[in-house]
């Protein structure tokens, strides 16, 4: 059985955002799932979830996600860092809501985990140097 994973971003109405969205995904859809990030208020909201599944139920999971009415972005696109570029400044960690960068306490450089972010693009915006980079 092949497995697919791949990262989302849901947007929800207001007249959504009071549904159980994540529930159904995992008992009705079989789907493994991380939330990465979300905000979510009677006003609206947005989630960035990780998905895990089978293709089959991946599929009817994200049919049944488009058939509710909420808005879906698949995050095909990543960030990378340009280290030629980069001047461990530190602007980037301090906006990282997934915490996807670290200073090394000897060294005083800024590591980048790319599994950890969420392409918030928080960092892009915050770097002085432009060593942050979208992919497509």
């Amino acid at each position: 059985m092949a497995v697919t994973c791949k990262k989302i971003s849901l947007r929800f109405p207001r007249h959504l955002a009071d549904r159980p969205v994540v529930y159904h995904l995992i008992k009705d859809y079989n789907l493994e799932l991380n939330i990465l990030k979300a905000t979510i208020s009677s006003d609206g909201g947005h989630m960035v979830l990780e998905l895990r599944g089978s293709r089959s139920d991946f599929d009817k999971g994200i049919e049944y996600l488009t058939k509710t009415g909420l808005i879906i972005d698949t995050l095909c696109r990543e960030v990378t860092r340009n280290e030629a570029r980069c001047t461990d400044c530190g602007a980037c960690v301090t906006v990282c809501p997934a915490d996807s960068f670290v200073v090394d306490p000897l060294t005083r450089e800024v590591a980048f985990d790319e599994e950890k972010c969420v392409v918030c693009g928080m960092c892009i915006l915050s770097c002085p140097s432009r060593s942050m980079e979208l992919h497509f």
